[in-house]
């Protein structure tokens, strides 16, 4: 399995993750639970398309979708800390795996001797 699979399959799992969050959490409802449902549903919903044929324009949506959840508690004024920080934490893994693939993706020599 490829690296490029196995972070797919990371960001499947913190999409499902992050559709749970609410609950598990505690969450405000209304705005800071939608995003994160909506969110994750469309993290899981990229990934699954990654695993079953890769093409660059999903990476690029897993990255927007990653910084997304980075900036939406400031965009969308959320008032708890906790899910400031769980959607922050799992906005920069996903963004990060993101950038990663696309990286190795377009260097595919990168770290062979």
């Amino acid at each position: 399995m490829t690296s490029a699979k196995l972070c797919d399959i990371a960001n499947l799992i913190l999409g499902a993750f992050l559709i749970f969050c609410p609950w598990m959490f505690g969450f405000a409802p209304g705005i800071q639970s939608g995003n994160a449902v909506v969110s994750g549903i469309v993290i899981m919903a990229l990934s699954i398309a990654a695993l079953v044929g890769f093409a660059l324009w999903e990476e690029w949506c897993n990255l927007i979708a990653g910084l997304w959840l980075v900036v939406s508690p400031w965009a969308l004024n959320f008032e708890g800390t906790r899910a400031i920080m769980v959607q922050v934490t799992i906005g920069i893994i996903v963004a990060a795996f993101a950038k990663n693939e696309l990286w190795f993706r377009s260097h595919p020599t990168a770290g062979i001797p």
